[in-house]
């Protein structure tokens, strides 16, 4: 298997994007153009990682104040895994009282990158929402349309990855979704996964508001922001001890190609299993 720090290299590069801050809803806020680059040194045993933010100047005119980080890398913390393909996730170990809590997801594709910053405060409720969309310069790639419930419908077959923060061997499995649309407002979900003899299915049925789809059966009501750039993100409404919880975003890459990953935590609140689905639509 490929180490962690291998799968890390794949993020290497020099990336133009920006940070885009959201609502609650998913509606843009605020949008801060950025520089990030990751560059290996040491024969590879260190990543530099220097980011720039630029912002409008106070004065209202003359160039944009440039603020930068610059951090160096030499080995990974145990908040993060990464996949082969170079997509990551980095977030909460353990969900505990008044502490805040959340994720960063990061999928590689194609010469961009999507990252999806979830964060909850000390009282379980969201705080701040961030797509940060990226592109390599020198590589002509387009971005995505912004996601809609259209794009989403009909049969997908997949191939699921979970791996675990004690770094054991990862687990992999097939998948199906059925996404329909019901009374024109209504989407019917249905995911399956495992093999034929020992497959799980759960179903569920969320209401359309605009770019936004609540699903309000279960223990955790949760709700899927349609964003920019053919992302998406699934949200708890509210962080709650003693209830196992997970968060989610997905990237539709291609019409018929989308990624997904989840990361999943107990009810004792335990970061637990990291879980990247690769889907293709079928009809």
């Amino acid at each position: 298997m490929v180490s962690q720090w291998e799968n890390f290299m794949q993020n290497l590069g020099e990336w133009h994007g920006s940070f885009t801050e959201l609502s609650p809803r998913g509606e843009v806020v605020q949008d801060t153009p950025s520089i990030i680059t990751l560059e290996s040194l040491n024969e590879r045993k260190t990543v530099r990682l220097k980011l720039r933010r630029f912002y409008p100047n106070p004065s209202g005119v003359g160039e944009p104040e440039v603020r930068e980080i610059v951090r160096e890398y030499q080995n990974l913390g145990r908040d993060i895994l990464f996949f082969e393909n170079g997509s990551f996730c980095q977030g909460t170990i353990q969900i505990a009282p008044f502490a805040e809590c959340g994720a960063e997801f990061g999928f590689v594709y194609n010469y961009r990158r999507l990252r999806l910053v979830q964060l909850y405060d000390t009282k379980g409720n969201l705080s701040t929402l961030t797509l940060i969309r990226e592109h390599q310069p020198d590589k002509n790639v387009p971005e995505r349309p912004p996601l809609t419930v259209d794009a989403l419908l009909g049969e997908w077959h997949g191939e699921a990855v979970t791996m675990y923060p004690d770094w054991r061997g990862p687990d992999c499995y097939p998948t199906k979704l059925q996404l329909d649309l019901e009374s024109g407002d209504r989407l019917v979900q249905k995911i399956s996964f495992g093999s034929n003899a020992e497959a799980k299915t759960i179903a569920s049925t969320g209401t359309i508001e605009g770019s936004v789809i609540n699903f309000k059966e279960g223990t955790t009501p949760m709700q899927v922001l349609l964003l920019p750039d053919g992302g998406s993100c699934t949200l708890p409404v509210q962080v709650e001890l003693r209830k196992s919880v997970f968060f989610e975003a997905g990237w539709l890459v291609e019409p018929d190609l989308r990624l997904r990953m989840i990361r999943s935590y107990n009810e004792k609140g335990e970061w637990v299993s990291l879980t990247l689905v690769t889907e293709r639509k079928v009809n």
